[in-house]
């Protein structure tokens, strides 16, 4: 059975740590991690690995703040390591007395298993990387034509398809991304399940149209 072992996070600030503690206990922010990861489909699939630092700081009540990336992998894998310290805002028990200006330093650890992966040179991650960050413009340019379909000229829209074929994305990889969202809002997140839900209206798709009706009023 394949297994997908998800994020392991070392805190580097350990005389910062040491005052901090996850409120389910010691290990609870890993076991937190463990049911909450949704590794990203790009890095899955093209066995994209590596450390993503995370900077935040927290309140006296626990609630994350000023949270940012300080060592990126790629966009998909940086904003999942985001999202999980976001998701965690309010279960960190802050003892009296915290300096909440203080930020933690956070590398987060993103490895896969049993998805063919250990075959896979760093050279062909590092291929990958770039294939998708040279895709983005792309994406963002079928992203800014539907949210601005009402501008758009007679023709243009074929060439926005002829884009999209280019990157494969189809039924099969947005129902995908619609599954991720719910996911997430299984898990209390609604804003990274309404995000997901965005996309694929803005990948010219009805197909989020009822769950963003449900959930992203």
């Amino acid at each position: 059975m394949r297994k997908l072992i998800t994020i392991i996070l070392i805190f580097c600030c350990s005389a910062v740590m040491a005052q901090l503690q996850f409120k389910t206990g010691k290990d609870g922010f890993t076991s937190f991690l463990r049911e909450n990861t949704i590794y990203p489909a790009f890095s899955k699939n093209n066995c994209v690995q590596g450390t993503v630092n995370i900077s935040f700081k927290l309140d006296q009540e626990g609630r994350v703040y000023s949270s940012r990336v300080t060592k990126s992998i790629l966009s998909e894998l940086d904003e999942e390591a985001l999202r999980l310290v976001r998701m965690s805002s309010g279960k960190w028990k802050v003892p009296t007395g915290y300096d909440t200006t203080t930020a933690v330093v956070v590398p987060v650890n993103f490895k896969l298993s049993g998805y063919n992966c250990e075959g896979k040179s760093s050279k062909e991650m590092q291929d990958a990387i770039r294939s998708y960050q040279a895709e983005e413009g792309l994406t963002n340019s079928v992203i800014n034509f539907y949210k601005n379909i009402d501008k758009a000229k007679p023709g243009q829209e074929a060439q926005i398809i002829a884009i999209k074929n280019q990157l494969g994305i189809d039924d099969e990889y947005l129902q995908e991304r619609i599954n991720n969202g719910l996911k997430k809002i299984k898990q209390g997140d609604k804003q990274g399940a309404c995000e997901d839900f965005l996309f694929v209206k803005h990948m010219g798709s009805s197909l989020a149209d009822q769950y963003l009706a449900k959930y992203c009023k």
